[in-house]
This record gives C-alpha cells, sequence and structure tokens, in this order.
C-alpha cells in the first residue's frame, strides 16, 4: 500500500510507505502512476549521487589544477603574468598558504626556488 498526497489537478506531489501528515489518499497496489511515481524518483536519486560525486571531487580538482598550473609556470610554459590579475592573486595566496602548511615542498626539487 502507498500513501500519496494530490495536488488540486490530482497529480501525485508526494508517495510514501507510509502514512504521513497532509496524505490525501492511499494507493493499493502498483498501478502505473505508483510505478512512473517510482521510476522518475530513482531517475533523480541518481542525479542527485552524481551531482554529489561532482562536489566532492571539485575540491580534488582545484589542487589538480594548483598542480598543473605550477608545473606549466616551472617548465616556463606560461607565466604568472600571462594570467588575469585576480588569478595571480589568487595563486600566490593559495601557494604562500600551501608552502606554510608544507604542501608545496613535495613539488619542489631541493634546488629550485619557487614557482614566481
Amino acid at each position: 500500500m502507498y500513501y500519496v498526497q494530490r495536488n488540486e489537478e490530482g497529480q501525485l506531489t508526494r508517495v510514501e510507505n507510509e502514512p504521513f501528515s497532509g496524505m490525501t489518499g492511499e494507493v493499493f497496489s502498483q498501478t502505473p502512476e505508483i510505478i512512473a511515481w517510482n521510476s522518475a524518483r530513482d531517475v533523480v536519486d541518481e542525479s542527485l549521487q552524481h551531482k554529489e560525486l561532482l562536489q566532492r571531487s571539485d575540491l580534488e580538482m582545484v589542487r589538480v589544477l594548483d598542480d598543473l598550473i605550477f608545473l606549466l609556470i616551472q617548465k616556463g610554459v606560461i607565466t604568472i603574468t600571462d594570467l588575469p590579475p585576480m588569478a595571480q592573486v589568487k595563486l600566490m595566496n593559495r601557494a604562500q598558504a600551501r608552502q606554510g602548511l608544507g604542501g608545496l615542498e613535495d613539488l619542489l626539487n631541493s634546488d629550485d626556488q619557487g614557482i614566481f
């Protein structure tokens, strides 16, 4: 049995396995309407999982981009001044913060002077 809430047009707005406040009816079997609702919910759940995965990886990607930009500068492919002024400031701030935490030393050879 499913407990449902419908809008003024009779469309499902909520389906639960347990009674809830505001429910407007009950459906006793797997009707095409309930099957469609559950299928749509599965699609939404899967999309939310993908979104969460992307959000969790965003911080990791920032570190990858930091390292990539640093490597391009170190190899002489680009210079810090090739970047927009605000990007320069952000990269310098991040580089200083990472150096302060000891995170950048592992990326430098002992004879390197720094990225800038």
